[in-house]
């Protein structure tokens, strides 16, 4: 059977079409990702460097990405949150699962409103999730991250 030259060249050749195949259609068909519209909410996913201590989490999209991290300032321990885009404000709580929690407005922490921080009143447990909700362009982004990612003193 694998003696005839079209055989083998037809086993080469087949996959690589069904795989451009599935590329095109998903091409012309495929969803398009939307422009945010002013006074919608649209969800942040939680990328996987949230679920292992990496030191920093990524909740995106599309185009619309932050970056949170937690830093030891003497005693306290600081979230920070770093933007793509211009910010208009942020609201952080962090609470056990399925539990809830006040939020707490976050700081700009520059001139651009790209970068906010806030002091938690403790430091977050492995358990423990943080729920957010950031706006921008009065467009409202919301997402809740593990806080596994923060990385612990030994």
């Amino acid at each position: 059977m694998f003696t005839n030259k079209h055989v083998i060249i037809a086993l080469i050749v087949g996959p690589i079409l069904a795989i451009l195949a599935w590329l095109a259609v998903g091409q012309i068909a495929g969803e398009k990702a939307a422009v945010a519209v002013s006074g919608q909410s649209y969800p942040l996913v939680e990328k996987s460097d949230c679920r292992y201590e990496s030191g920093h989490c990524k909740l995106e999209n599309e185009d619309f990405k932050l970056v949170l991290t937690v830093k030891q300032r003497g005693i306290n321990s600081v979230l920070v949150l770093k933007s793509v885009h211009a910010l208009e404000g942020v609201l952080v709580s962090v609470a056990e699962l399925g539990g809830e929690s006040t939020p707490t407005a976050m700081r700009s922490g520059g001139g651009e409103n790209m970068e906010w921080e806030v002091i938690l009143d403790e430091a977050p447990t492995p358990g423990q999730r943080i729920h957010l909700v950031a706006s921008s362009g009065g467009t409202q982004y919301f997402g809740d991250a593990s806080t596994l990612f923060i990385k612990r003193s030994q």
